[in-house]
């Protein structure tokens, strides 16, 4: 029987569209649906997950083309309005979203809300048990379904399950503070394998359900996976930081199109050091704190002014919820009072554009950029970084990047690192970009695209997929460091 790949997440890899009476689908963006069609479409798997619309479009239609473009399926998981408010940007958003990211005080734990994302958790379940078959591998993706896999085992023991969390995962101190923290543990070992980005995700969760869970038995770990026992079963635990397809970054950042774009950047902008911020609108990003650091150094080091330019890009986002719409207030009033106190004849220090960019304008602001500012105040991974590095071909350019990221544990060594919430600091860090020599930049950018390129997308595919494969007994053999 042949094994197929049956993926699940959120949201389907697609967006759909109504232009008058015309539905359309598209391929959606994003680091996983580039990191995974492709597997997709070799397998001929098939993708779970909500489709974004309401019972009025003809999603079968849409999903059958769509099938027929890129060889494989797409099958939909029903949500009501108030499941979509609940499940998603309730309990998901509200919850587990600043809880992880070490935010408590952005935590709203309400319990209707839990009760939704546990019935929506299990229709999730329910579908992928329907689209299976027996020899099938089932991917669930992030934290919006950790309890999936809880339901699905119920259905079907023997599935093959697994789970990969983009975001961080919180110490034991912080998880203990969510009320439903052990049913999300519980729900998390009906997996074979489960994976995080970084090694202090991986060890955090170790820590918790040792913690908070009595008769787990770590059997064995290394750097990289730790087998656990619990309740008769094996469950393989381990970091797989993800990444981009720094081939394809690369290459369409060095077409005649996108050098153009980007000449057209710098030139409306004076030629100036053009430094780099591309987030979503979120208050994990640690943008207010980042427009604070420019703003000091511009106080501290005069020999910016006139010469250097921050280029601040925010995607929008979540444009309903109170504190994102109070987040992006705030950072009109910051960009007005950083420019209304050093703005000079001819020069703005400080570019804030609230829009999304293309994908030739997105290249081509990481080709303009000479320095990136990556400064989250804490990121499962961020691929902005990889992608900036990815795309400077030439090897002159900087990153700056917060040491809460989990991009740090493996472009820490050549990046500039800055704790977001140091202020002083990190304009220090900002004035040691602007005067850093092309020498300098050569050696640290060389070196940061070659640790992207040689730990790419499909490496991490290729890590994740030979892990779950591996059966317990061939883990217990493998992993040699005993406890």
């Amino acid at each position: 029987m042949n094994q197929q790949l049956i993926v699940v997440s959120n949201r389907l890899p697609i967006t759909i569209d109504q232009d008058g009476d015309e539905w359309q689908i598209k391929p959606a963006s994003g680091g996983l649906v580039t990191a995974l069609d492709p597997l997709m479409r070799q397998n001929h798997g098939t993708w779970i997950g909500w489709p974004g619309c309401g019972p009025e479009a003809p999603f079968d239609d849409l999903a059958n083309r769509f099938s027929a473009e890129h060889g494989y399926r797409i099958k939909a998981v029903p949500l009501s309005e108030i499941e979509v408010e609940k499940y998603y940007r309730g309990f998901s958003n509200e919850a587990l979203w600043p809880l992880f990211h070490d935010l408590l005080g952005n935590c709203n734990f309400n319990l209707e809300n839990y009760r939704s994302y546990d019935i929506v958790n299990r229709r999730f379940a329910e579908v992928a048990a329907e689209a299976s078959q027996a020899n099938d591998i089932i991917w669930f993706h992030d934290y919006q379904l950790m309890l999936s896999g809880y339901y699905l085992r119920q259905i079907h023991p023997d599935r093959r399950l697994a789970f990969f969390l983009h975001i961080p995962f919180p110490s034991p101190d912080l998880l203990r503070r969510l009320p439903w923290s052990y049913d999300l543990l519980r729900g998390l070992f009906a997996y074979d394998l489960i994976g995080f980005q970084t090694l202090r995700d991986h060890r955090n969760f170790i820590h918790c359900v040792t913690s908070f869970i009595e008769g787990v038995d770590v059997v064995s770990r290394q750097s990289r996976l730790t087998l656990l026992r619990y309740g008769g079963r094996y469950i393989k635990v381990g970091n797989f930081p993800i990444s981009i397809d720094f081939k394809r970054f690369s290459q369409d950042a060095g077409t005649d199109e996108v050098a153009k774009a980007a000449r057209d950047l710098n030139e409306s902008y004076g030629q100036r050091q053009l430094f780099l911020g591309i987030d979503r609108l979120d208050y994990t990003k640690g943008i207010p704190d980042r427009f604070f650091a420019f703003e000091r150094a511009l106080e501290k080091y005069p020999q910016m002014h006139q010469k250097a330019s921050l280029l601040q890009v925010v995607v929008p986002s979540r444009t309903m919820v109170p504190d994102y719409i109070d987040l992006k207030s705030q950072l009109e009033q910051l960009a007005g009072h950083i420019n209304g106190r050093f703005s000079e004849h001819g020069w703005v220090p400080l570019h804030y554009h609230y829009r999304s960019l293309d994908s030739i304008q997105l290249l081509a602001h990481y080709r303009a950029a000479k320095i990136a500012l990556v400064t989250p105040l804490r990121d499962g991974m961020n691929l902005v970084a990889k992608e900036f590095c990815a795309c400077t071909n030439d090897n002159q350019g900087i990153l700056i990047l917060s040491k809460f990221a989990g991009a740090a544990d493996q472009l820490g060594k050549y990046a500039l690192l800055v704790n977001p919430y140091d202020i002083e600091k990190t304009a220090d860090t900002i004035y040691q970009a602007f005067c850093m020599s092309e020498s300098e930049q050569f050696w640290r950018m060389t070196a940061l695209r070659g640790q992207i390129r040689r730990n790419d997308v499909h490496l991490w595919l290729k890590t994740f997929i030979t892990a779950l494969n591996k059966d317990a007994e061939e883990s217990k053999s493998f992993l040699t460091d005993k406890k």
